[in-house]
Order: C-alpha cells, then sequence, then structure tokens
C-alpha cells in the first residue's frame, strides 16, 4: 500500500495544527468509489473540525473536507452507473483535504455543465445544504420571499442564485456595502446591512416565508418576527450562539414551523439520507447550471498544503467572497 498525503491536525487549535503529511491510501468497500482528489474547498464547519468541536460521524475519515472533485479511480464491489477516469464531485463526511478520498457512490455526482474540475469542488456542500433546506424543506416557490443571513459566503451566495431560478424575491443580509452590492449583482433584490440596518424593518410587514439562516440564538427572536405566516426557520449554523428563550406563542401566531437540519450526520441511504438529496440536487439544481442560472462562486484557488491560510482567511470575516478552493 502506497502513501498519500492529506492535510491533518495533530490537536484541536488554530490554523497552526494543520500539516501536509503522509497518510495511508485508502481502499473502496462495496458500493464505494475512490477518487483522486482534484479540488476540495473550505466550509466553517471545517474550521469548527479542526478546533475539535465538530467530530466526523462514525467511520468517517477524520480528515478535513465535506466535498471534492477530481477523477474516479477505482470501485467497490457492487458499484454501477460509474466508471474509472470519469470526472465527478462528491459530498462526503470527511476526507476532502486530501489527494485520495473514498466515498459512498450515491454520494457522487458528474460536473454541472458548465463547470470546470476545479471550480465543481466547491458545490457539493452548499448545493446538499441549500437544496435540503430551501426547497426540500421550506419548498420556496416562485413569488415568495427568502431571506438569506450570510449573502457573501458560500451558502448564501449559492442560495441568492438558486432562489432567484426558483422566482423567489431574495433578501440578504451581509456586513458592508461591497459584498451587497456583490450579492445583487448575483441577484439579490433586497440587501440588508446588518451593523446599521434592522432586517425585520426592511421586511415589513410582509416579512419573509423562508428564513435560511447560518446565526442561531442571536438572531432568533427577529427571525421569529420577520417570518411571514405558515413561513419556514431553517436553522443551519450557530455562528450568534446556541442558547436562546423563544417566544413560542409568535410560531404559533403564525402557523410557522422551526427546523435545524445538518447534512453532515444524515444516513448514507434511507429515509432522510444523503443519498436522498444528492438524488434531489441532480435532478433539479443540475439543469439550473446548464441554463447557466447558477454558477460556482469561487473567491481564490490555493494549494492544499496552504489550507492553514485559508482557515485563516475565511475566519477573518472580511474579504472571503463565496468559497475558497484548496487544488491537491
Amino acid at each position: 500500500m502506497s502513501d498519500v498525503y492529506a492535510i491533518v491536525a495533530r490537536e484541536p487549535g488554530g490554523p497552526e495544527v494543520l500539516e501536509w503529511t503522509e497518510v495511508p491510501d485508502p481502499e473502496p468497500g462495496p458500493g464505494e468509489v475512490l477518487i483522486d482528489v482534484a479540488a476540495s474547498a473550505v466550509n466553517r464547519a471545517d474550521l469548527l473540525q479542526r478546533q475539535g468541536f465538530y467530530p466526523p460521524p462514525p467511520g468517517a475519515s477524520d480528515i478535513i473536507g465535506l466535498e471534492c472533485s477530481g477523477t474516479i479511480a477505482k470501485l467497490g464491489e457492487g458499484v454501477t452507473g460509474w466508471q474509472v477516469g470519469a470526472e465527478v464531485c462528491a459530498l462526503l463526511a470527511g476526507g476532502g483535504y486530501g489527494q485520495r478520498v473514498v466515498v459512498p457512490a450515491v454520494q457522487v455526482l458528474p460536473l454541472p455543465d458548465g463547470v470546470d474540475l476545479v471550480a465543481a469542488a466547491s458545490i457539493p456542500e452548499v448545493a446538499c445544504t441549500v437544496w435540503s433546506n430551501v426547497v426540500m424543506h421550506g419548498r420556496l416557490e416562485a413569488g415568495q420571499v427568502l431571506l438569506v443571513h450570510g449573502g457573501a459566503g458560500g451558502i448564501g451566495t449559492h442560495a441568492i442564485q438558486v432562489g432567484k431560478a426558483l422566482g423567489a424575491t431574495v433578501a440578504v443580509t451581509a456586513g458592508s456595502r461591497d459584498r451587497l452590492d456583490r450579492c445583487a449583482e448575483l441577484g439579490a433584490d433586497v440587501t440588508i446591512n446588518y451593523r446599521d440596518q434592522d432586517f425585520v424593518e426592511v421586511l415589513g410587514s410582509r416579512g419573509a416565508d423562508v428564513i435560511l439562516d447560518n446565526m442561531g440564538a442571536s438572531y432568533l427572536d427577529r427571525n421569529l418576527n420577520a417570518l411571514a405566516m405558515d413561513g419556514h426557520l431553517l436553522v443551519i449554523g450557530f455562528q450568534g450562539g446556541r442558547k436562546a428563550e423563544m417566544d413560542m406563542g409568535k410560531l404559533l401566531f403564525k402557523r410557522g414551523s422551526l427546523t435545524a437540519l445538518s447534512l453532515r450526520f444524515r444516513p448514507v441511504e434511507g429515509r432522510a439520507s444523503k443519498a436522498d438529496v444528492v438524488a434531489a440536487v441532480r435532478a433539479g439544481l443540475w439543469p439550473m447550471f446548464a441554463k447557466g442560472e447558477v454558477k460556482p462562486i469561487v473567491h481564490t484557488v490555493m494549494p492544499m498544503s496552504a489550507a492553514a491560510d485559508a482557515h485563516r482567511a475565511l475566519e477573518s470575516g472580511g474579504e472571503v467572497f463565496g468559497k475558497i478552493v484548496l487544488t491537491s
């Protein structure tokens, strides 16, 4: 068995604990494929895992990285529908920051039309997160209002485009005029500077039918105030804290729903599985790429060995627009 290289966190801590080192060459099991990784991408969950706050699911690789693009190098027993040499991208439970990764075949996707191999690495995690929340659970429809917190991030920039492709009015929050202007260029109809504007007041009595929230506790009460009748509040992150008091009467009065949905810990197959999400993304989202309605938003491309610098850039918060991609 030969060795390959990957980014490994020596211990929980800051970006300096990441190092490019040799790791065992993975082998695909039944129902899995082995991918020669061309690129991966940096997500906020990666920062939490590096800090020791977001361990991988049981049995998953402890190497950081929730998505990748690359070329299929080997098929595990029973895999059909894929061929060695095919260029693909994939949703991972871990292992993306390496030269090779094993992934269940049901989590593999063909490259979207018009997207190159490196840029494709930025798509699977945001695509599956947004589609499973906004479309599959929030059931966003044409004519409705979608509020996206963190509109300049990887998920936010993708959600803007999906919302517009579905015919919704899209409102976003971000922390600077420059970032909001770039969100508007992607199609955002309403741009809100969270530093000096209250999104509840900006949205007014109409409110938002679907709210995609990465803040959690600090925005909970205002999100409930902004929620439209029969609206869906979808919590996907806790950048503003994990614990808050909630006036349940507000939710009851609006016949609203509050749901916290994760992606990484879904089962591979079965009810509410990653397989279901990936299949829905391929059927519903991939045609949007083909039509040019949605495109990957890549802030910069860096070598995998510079993952620590990529983490520092994302943690600084101010400059990154879209995704940072790491090439192996």
